[in-house]
């Protein structure tokens, strides 16, 4: 049995997104900014596409901005307020420990530039509160920058009350929604919400196409030149069929975000629940507010990689963490976050479902995990260890 259970990293493209697609490169293949008909006829569907985006999203479509996936958004987004926040002297950030490296990279970049960064600790119940990101706010605090929810372990931010507190704070907020969009019910207007990023290719639309909603009113700097596109700030033609697949594929999920929610949450449930009898492991993440598909354990005495070929050999794809790092030996900057050890944090697993997986294929996983499991603790001189009570059990 093949079981596809690595949803975080990428999904399959609905055929909503491909049907969508296919007249952009048959009939509607022109230059969406050519004045000619081909190319005004172009220009009609994707401002159809950002209308789409726009009304499930809660905001005007003026106010989404095409990009080529969450991590251009993320950098312009906070790019943007750290350039206008530098020009009226406030240089400080607030964000999280565990953000994707999207955003913590270029909060590393903005340090060296002389930026003040404040990463919120999420060791207490693997999250922050509302009340943590008021008691970081200064006077010279130039953007709050929070995911609405962890790549990794699933954690769904307050992100209502943090828009709250931002705006009764004057300061801009943005959130890294890559995980949330197409699953979680998101309305920007009614949660606070003044910058959020989006990539298509979570919610089975294409990969290389995302976008950026910014309120209308807040100052965008150009990350990349070139042209006029995108009101001035995104230069480069427009992807038309696939800016038209991720409008399809969005507007698909939202329509069916009950259905998919209710069905995806039972499955999580049921693989929380039998994976949790494995002796010596630990749920990350919070077993009620997370993401509906996220399942995050760590296994104490294994290695991750070697847990995943071995999955793989039986038709499970599965992840240890961040599609973005996992070809790094490193533990995962977001388990060390939450206070995993390095040694557990090695053992993790992250399974993400999606409304296409099956009650069977959650059967062949918690069929399959222990015996993996237990097979390579067995191989494990540090289980040997644990066992004898040369080490102490961690978990």
């Amino acid at each position: 049995m093949q079981v596809y259970a690595d949803n975080a990293a990428t999904t399959k493209i609905s055929q909503q997104a491909l049907q969508a697609m296919m007249p952009c490169f048959e009939t509607y293949y022109g230059n969406p900014s050519s004045l000619h008909t081909v190319g005004q006829e172009a220009k009609e569907i994707l401002e159809e596409a950002r209308a789409k985006v726009a009304k499930c999203l809660g905001c005007e479509p003026r106010e989404i901005f095409f990009t080529s996936g969450g991590s251009e958004a993320d950098n312009q987004a906070i790019r943007s307020a750290a350039f206008y926040g530098a020009r009226k002297g406030k240089k400080h950030i607030i964000s999280t420990a565990f953000e994707h490296h999207a955003v913590l990279h270029t909060l590393n970049a903005l340090e060296k530039e002389g930026f003040e960064i404040t990463l919120l600790d999420v060791k207490n119940n693997h999250n922050i509160t509302a009340q943590h990101v008021r008691d970081a706010i200064r006077t010279d605090t130039c953007l709050v920058t929070c995911m609405y929810a962890n790549n990794e372990i699933g954690s769904v931010l307050p992100i209502s009350e943090i828009g709250a507190v931002c705006k009764e704070a004057g300061v801009p907020f943005h959130t890294d929604a890559v995980q949330a969009v197409g699953h979680l019910n998101i309305q920007v207007k009614e949660q606070n919400i003044d910058m959020l990023s989006l990539s298509g290719h979570k919610f089975h639309g294409p990969k290389g196409v995302g976008a950026l909603y910014v309120r209308r009113g807040l100052p965008l700097v150009n990350i990349i030149e070139g042209g006029a596109q995108e009101r001035g700030k995104r230069g480069g033609t427009e992807n038309l069929p696939g800016i038209v697949g991720m409008a399809a594929a969005l507007e698909d999920a939202c329509a069916n975000l009950d259905a998919h929610t209710a069905k995806v949450t039972a499955l999580r449930e049921k693989l929380i629940t039998g994976l949790s009898a494995i002796p010596h492991c630990a749920l990350n993440g919070d077993r009620e507010n997370r993401l509906p598909g996220n399942v995050s354990f760590c296994f104490e005495g294994i290695e991750g990689e070697s847990l995943l070929l071995l999955l793989d050999a039986q038709g499970i794809c599965a992840s240890s963490g961040s599609a973005c790092t996992s070809g790094s030996l490193d533990p995962s900057h977001v388990l060390l976050a939450i206070g995993r050890v390095h040694d557990v944090a090695h053992g993790s697993l992250r399974l993400s479902l999606s409304h296409e997986n099956t009650e069977e294929e959650v059967d062949h996983i918690l069929t399959v995990v222990p015996q993996v499991v237990e097979l390579l603790r067995n191989m494990s001189p540090v289980w040997r260890d644990l066992q004898n009570g040369i080490r102490e059990y961690i978990l």
